[in-house]
């Protein structure tokens, strides 16, 4: 079973409204960025470009989705709702009854894309460049 049957699988088994929004939110990822790759990790769907973007998970109550990177996204139209203390992400909890501004969301997958090949093209500093040589080709301190 390849990557998208897996998710549609997914989808199919919450037989509930949890697998119709799950199914909406795919729709609105994919059409956000044309070159999203739809993965399948740590037993939920994800969506990569250049790293991970978001994953989707569904709870008893709710689905959340996660951008990996979403404390460094601007967020104008304020969906993060959850995770907002954590380091580096945040999430969207979305509960039954809850509307979703789907064009805002489609901008936040643009965004998280967008920050994902800005920093995967970007030039490495002196700094970065010491730490990815081989230790054997690093110079060696002297000891005294």
């Amino acid at each position: 079973m390849n990557v998208s049957e897996q998710i549609s699988k997914h989808i199919n088994e919450l037989a509930d409204w949890r697998g119709k929004r799950l199914a909406r939110l795919r729709q609105l990822i994919r059409e956000a960025d044309q070159q999203i790759v739809e993965e399948w990790k740590w037993d939920t769907p994800v969506w990569s470009h250049n790293g991970n973007v978001v994953a989707v998970g569904a709870f008893a109550d709710h689905v959340k989705l996660n951008f990996f990177k979403g404390a460094s996204l601007p967020d104008p139209h304020g969906l993060f709702n959850a995770g907002l203390d954590a380091k580096t992400s945040r999430a969207v909890d979305i509960y039954e009854s809850d509307a979703l501004d789907e064009s805002a969301l489609k901008e936040l997958v643009r965004a998280a894309a967008t920050l994902n090949s800005a920093k995967s093209t970007a030039p490495k500093t002196s700094a970065a460049r010491a730490k990815s040589k081989p230790t054997s080709a690093r110079k060696k301190s002297k000891k005294a």
